[in-house]
């Protein structure tokens, strides 16, 4: 029987598409990553396949599903099967580095950046860099997990010293220009389909860990979870307008991510620099229901993959589902 195929390895994250997809009486199945087996000689099922690995999933004691999933979308592609962030949205996801690689050939601004391969090379960058404050983070993290803001070199060579830098998994790290808030929040625009959602506003005022998700790690003191949420953390923004969104919709599309987002910073002559692109969104229900629009962005995957599915339009009473 062909259905929905959705590839994770977070059984939190996908209780809302769960749902979702029983709202719309679509047919799926999971695909959980981290046990899990892959005869090559065999055919895939038939249906779509949505990736949702995530970067972060090191954290959660999955550390090689990323890993695995380049070979199993390697052979879902080679059957010629629909795969909704393919493995090059993967290869993104997993590599900050490349991420503004292909920020800077779809002329989009990104904080100026260099990478080592050693720790004992971060001071020599940074006097490279010439910027202060200086951000670290790792070459792949997720949830802003291991990045750091210094003030001056001399705090990064003490923190060398004592291990303070936490794990880099590919032995890779970014030393980044910090760019201040202009309201001291940052801003992640979202798209489903190629289509823009729309735009929440993040506080960013107490540390880089800004997953959005209502079931994150509860000891992520900067993560929303539950009922403990703070109302100002993520804010969606009504009538929202940003005249770079058809460069960020056309920068998704060229690089195979059809449900992702980009988060950007606005220093205070106005400028955006898009720091990070995320391929495996998730979505505050909290602040969707705050917003009064009716734009749910798990109801909208699910839409959007049960379209696919069909190869024609879900029929538009499915909007009201919600």
């Amino acid at each position: 029987m062909k259905k929905i195929y959705v590839i994770h390895e977070n059984d939190e994250w996908i209780v809302p598409l769960r749902t979702a997809f029983g709202k719309l009486n679509l047919p799926y199945e999971e695909w959980f990553i981290n046990k899990m087996s892959l005869d090559l000689n065999e055919i895939p099922p038939d249906g779509i396949f949505y990736n949702r690995i995530s970067a972060s999933s090191h954290i959660r004691d999955h550390r090689y599903a990323p890993e695995y999933t380049g070979t199993l979308l390697a052979w879902l592609e080679r059957h010629g099967r629909e795969v909704v962030n393919g493995r090059r949205a993967l290869q993104l996801e997993v590599r900050k580095s490349e991420q503004y690689l292909a920020l800077q050939a779809a002329g989009i601004a990104h904080p100026k950046t260099l990478i080592v391969n050693d720790l004992g090379l971060l001071p020599h960058a940074v006097d490279q860099l010439g910027l202060f404050p200086f951000i670290v983070k790792p070459n792949r993290g997720g949830k802003g997990t291991g990045v750091q803001l210094f003030q001056r070199k001399e705090s990064l060579i003490e923190a060398i010293k004592n291990n303070g830098l936490g794990e880099s998994l590919d032995g890779i790290w970014l030393v980044q220009q910090y760019v201040q808030p202009v309201n001291g929040r940052v801003v992640r625009a979202e798209f489903v389909g190629g289509k823009f959602l729309y735009a929440v506003s993040i506080d960013a005022g107490k540390g880089f860990q800004l997953c959005p998700a209502d079931a994150c790690n509860i000891g992520d003191a900067f993560c929303p979870a539950g009922k403990n949420n703070d109302k100002s953390k993520f804010i969606v923004l009504n009538n929202y307008y940003n005249e770079d969104l058809e460069k960020y919709a056309a920068f998704l599309h060229k690089n195979n991510i059809g449900i992702g987002a980009l988060e950007y910073v606005e220093d205070v002559h106005g400028q955006r620099y898009v720091y990070d692109v995320n391929t495996n969104t998730n979505y505050n229900s909290q602040a969707e229901m705050e917003a009064g629009n009716n734009r749910r962005g798990m109801f909208e995957i699910a839409k959007y993959l049960g379209e696919r599915f069909v190869e024609q339009a879900v029929p538009k009473y499915l909007e009201m589902a919600y």
